[in-house]
């Protein structure tokens, strides 16, 4: 499980190289930088009082106390939520899906946002959104695991919280200057596939280590997560081929990123077979969300962290109320839709909804209080310039004197 909190970590590394390599020259630095910093302070907070407001206690099913504050209690003894581990081996593992989660949303928002703005969002985010989702899941007496929807490893609490804030986020933010009329390229494609990679690599501590166990339902996530991966990455680089003739690395890399997404929610309920449905469909789901979301509503979702974690989420968790099965985890109280009970698949639906109004409300009670202390946006000669020199006083390629 050390190892699998380890791994977790190593994906917000990966994911600043997947967003860094994707944003122009000039934000690669910004860009990473906000992952970087999340790492700093969603670890501080959640040492201090996360943990405990999302694990430590029940008040309404919804947020937690601070029984817990500053680590207080959280001993090296097996604690309430696993006992075949120390308590402190569960914090330390739930504390990287904190760090992760509004790491994620940053994509929809670079180029144009403050970071001084991004950093208080961020921590207001993580108490108003993260935390109560945490525990409405996950927590002893938690909302929605009362009425029976199940989320193996963060399809509600992580993809859809984050994929949803990141899109009203980025609506409300407005588009970058000239959207319409400019070409953004992809800046360093090796750096997206760097990243993808370590986002592969770290997914299996994210999906296996959530069975809390080295044991047969650890090895079944990950299985599952691998080979939804695999038939999510095959799937996109078939629509690149049939819409532009030919694959493309960044639209593979996109594809296994999604596929992981997808199979989140339900790696350890939905049978191994499943997993290439699963995998397989979120392509098309997310390719023309996109093209949806970005085109014909006009909306600036930067890096598409709405196209790939908030609609690969949804369909995840969908899924999860289709194919998930009893008898692989006990946690769900049902079979899957297709096995002829409709209980499951509700409760999915209703987990899915409640996760969407949270982010929703969360995120606008965020961004409001966030103006209090500063402008959000950057101006508009910064934005020309670019937010690696205006936000930071740094150069990723100084070098580099050609147009960008």
């Amino acid at each position: 499980m050390i190892i699998s909190a380890a791994l977790v970590f190593f994906m917000t590394p990966g994911l600043a190289f997947f967003y860094g390599g994707l944003v122009r020259r000039k934000n690669v630095v910004n860009t990473i930088m906000a992952c970087v910093s999340i790492m700093g302070l969603a670890i501080v907070m959640w040492a201090l009082f996360g943990y405990s407001l999302s694990f430590g206690g029940n008040h309404g099913g919804i947020i937690g106390d601070f029984r817990w504050f500053g680590l207080n209690g959280v001993s090296m003894e097996t604690g309430p939520y696993a006992d075949s581990i120390p308590h402190l081996v569960f914090c330390a593992f739930q504390m990287m899906f904190a760090v992760i989660t509004p790491a994620l949303l940053t994509g929809s928002l670079v180029g144009r946002i403050r970071f001084k703005a991004l950093f208080f969002f961020i921590l207001f985010w993580s108490v108003l959104v993260y935390y109560p989702m945490a525990h409405m899941v996950w927590g002893e007496g938690g909302f929605l695991a009362s009425i029976g929807s199940v989320d193996f490893a963060g399809g509600n609490v992580v993809h859809i919280s984050s994929g949803v804030s990141a899109l009203v986020f980025s609506v409300i933010l407005g588009q970058r200057r000239g959207y319409s009329q400019v070409v953004y390229r992809v800046h360093n494609i090796p750096f997206v596939v760097l990243g993808a990679s370590m986002l592969w690599f770290g997914w299996f501590g994210f999906n296996a280590g959530s069975a809390l166990a080295a044991d047969g339902l650890a090895a079944h996530a990950f299985m599952t997560s691998a080979i939804a991966s695999a038939s999510a990455m095959l799937s996109w680089m078939l629509l690149d081929v049939i819409k532009d003739k030919k694959p493309t690395l960044v639209g593979a890399s996109t594809g296994l990123v999604i596929g992981l997404v997808a199979i989140t929610p339900g790696a350890g309920f939905v049978p191994v077979w499943s997993s290439f449905i699963i995998g397989a469909l979120v392509s098309p789901i997310c390719y023309f969300g996109m093209t949806l979301i970005k085109k014909k509503l006009k909306i600036d979702d930067s890096l598409d962290a709405f196209g790939c974690h908030g609609l690969g989420g949804i369909w995840g968790g969908i899924a999860t109320g289709i194919f998930g099965l009893n008898s692989i985890n006990h946690t769900a109280r049902w079979d899957g839709l297709i096995f002829g009970d409709y209980h499951l698949f509700l409760a999915q639906i209703i987990g899915i909804l409640v996760t969407i109004a949270v982010a929703v409300v969360g995120t606008l009670i965020c961004i409001a209080l966030v103006r209090l202390i500063t402008p959000i946006r950057v101006t508009q000669k910064e934005e020309q310039i670019g937010l690696d020199i205006t936000q930071h006083g740094e150069n990723a390629y100084p070098s580099f004197n050609g147009l960008d």
